[in-house]
């Protein structure tokens, strides 16, 4: 027989490489693995630098999270088995909404994150985020397509189909896993604030949506929003937003770098909630935050993959008589 080699020499000939690169492997899970947590210590660390060089007097509204103890903690939400991900806080109901990526779905849960009913989505590709605009209405981002969609979600609401919603597409990202990860609606401003998840990492806030989407004409404007300190954002990633209506603060998760950080209403950032083993009462580093909500007692709702639920309760105040 001539030309080519048999199977048993193919064999022996890139066995080897795979040898090396199993070998290989454990090194660049260590790798990764540090990078996360020196992205997490340095974020923690330059974050509250640029809190130190804040007097008094710069602190104005704010939740502050030095006091917040966890109440709830890495309850299993029964009915949810995984992929559970983006999270917001619906005043008119009482109740919180959550989207599930892989098969997509959302999901509307209780404030002690008991699972009130589970709806399909049909039309979406990866939805990683959902924000309450008003009444009935919610915007959802799917992360695979690059889009925003309207929807609503009645008390009857069973199934949504997202075929005829409102959208727009809005493709910034150069890595279709690595793009808009958290939404959050400014009921104060009237704008939408967006999460890019990293490479890099940026938050954009949206402007003319509303007068868009409800047929007024196209004037969408977009910039980033920015902290207003040295140390930047300081995490190694963002996965979710919430900005907290009552004081217009900005709320930013990172789940790599395991920081919940507030930002005042000019950039700055004025409280932190670490989400490491024995911090704020918790008895385990929460594995993977990617939804966080501000209930209407300025109470941290969180969700981690793959469907744990925890709440974050402010400290109590002492009343004076």
């Amino acid at each position: 027989m001539t030309g080519g080699h048999s199977p048993q020499t193919q064999t022996a000939a890139v066995s080897p490489r795979r040898r090396r690169l199993l070998r290989l492997l454990p090194l660049l899970v260590l790798v990764t693995a540090t990078g996360a947590w020196a992205g997490g210590l340095f974020g923690l660390a330059g974050q509250l630098l640029a809190m130190r060089g804040l007097g008094p007097e710069d602190f104005g509204a704010r939740l502050d999270f030095s006091g917040y103890r966890v109440a709830i903690e890495a309850r299993p939400i029964d009915g949810l088995t995984d992929n559970t991900s983006g999270l917001t806080y619906n005043p008119t109901t009482g109740t919180l909404f959550t989207a599930i990526n892989d098969p997509p779905k959302l999901a509307e849960l209780s404030p002690d994150g008991s699972l009130l009913r589970v709806m399909p989505l049909t039309g979406a590709k990866d939805v990683e985020g959902i924000t309450h605009v008003e009444g009935d209405r919610f915007i959802i981002v799917d992360e695979g397509k690059s889009r925003l969609n309207w929807i609503t979600i009645t008390p009857d609401t069973t199934a949504i189909d997202l075929a005829g919603t409102p959208f727009v597409t809005l493709d910034l990202g150069p890595v279709s896993n690595l793009g808009f990860e958290g939404i959050s609606w400014d009921q104060r401003r009237q704008e939408l604030v967006v999460v890019q998840e990293m490479l890099p990492v940026r938050v954009l806030v949206v402007d003319g949506l509303e007068a868009a989407v409800q047929g007024q004409g196209l004037g969408i404007a977009v910039r980033e929003w920015v902290p207003d300190n040295w140390a930047g954002h300081g995490v190694s990633d963002l996965s979710s937003v919430s900005v907290h209506d009552p004081t217009g603060n900005m709320i930013l998760l990172s789940h790599m770098s395991s920081l919940i950080i507030e930002y005042d209403a000019n950039g700055a950032p004025v409280s932190l909630l670490s989400l490491w083993a024995g911090r704020h009462g918790l008895q385990a580093s929460v594995p993977q935050a990617e939804g966080v909500a501000i209930g209407p007692a300025g109470e941290v709702f969180l969700v981690s993959e793959p469907n744990l639920f925890y709440r974050f309760d402010p400290a109590r105040r002492e009343t004076r008589p």
